[in-house]
């Protein structure tokens, strides 16, 4: 039964079992958040599938115009658009069988998770896949977090 997912079992399970993300408004500046967190998650094992009309290849992968030119199997749609833009993806990855429609930080629609749910998909909303992935199921420091150089500690001051 597809759910609304905000809980650190239903993220690791969706994580788990997904092996594809098509990323919607994947950029190809290397300095964009979409593509720090798509070349992350390929880094970690996942196929990314851009999905951009603006680009031919991202990451060294074919970029599709839409969802629906994919024509293969898809497990997560991993949107990097505003939150005006989610209902007609939100269709798309429905009539694509989709299983999870995965909107990112600062991003919520309620039509457009309505839609998924009724659609059989889970939802996740206002969650950075990249940043959930390294803190449920390791990678942290490989942004250079949890390495000791910050911490909370007070220095000591000399009197």
């Amino acid at each position: 039964m597809a759910e609304i997912v905000d809980d650190i079992a239903g993220i690791r399970r969706i994580l788990a079992e997904s092996r594809t993300i098509a990323v919607v408004g994947l950029s190809a500046n290397w300095y964009r958040p979409s593509n720090f967190a798509a070349k992350y998650m390929q880094d970690k094992g996942y196929r990314v599938i851009p999905v951009n009309p603006a680009y031919k290849e991202v990451l060294g992968q074919r970029c599709y115009p839409n969802l629906t030119a994919i024509g293969g199997a898809v497990d997560i749609v991993d949107c990097f658009r505003k939150p005006e833009d989610i209902v007609p993806i939100a269709r798309e990855a429905v009539a694509i069988h989709a299983k999870v429609l995965w909107m990112q930080i600062g991003i919520r629609n309620e039509d457009a998770t309505r839609i998924a749910l009724e659609g059989g998909l889970d939802v996740v909303m206002d969650r950075c896949v990249k940043i959930e992935h390294a803190r449920i199921l390791g990678g942290l420091n490989w942004a250079g977090v949890n390495t000791g150089v910050i911490s909370a500690k007070r220095p000591l001051t000399h009197a």
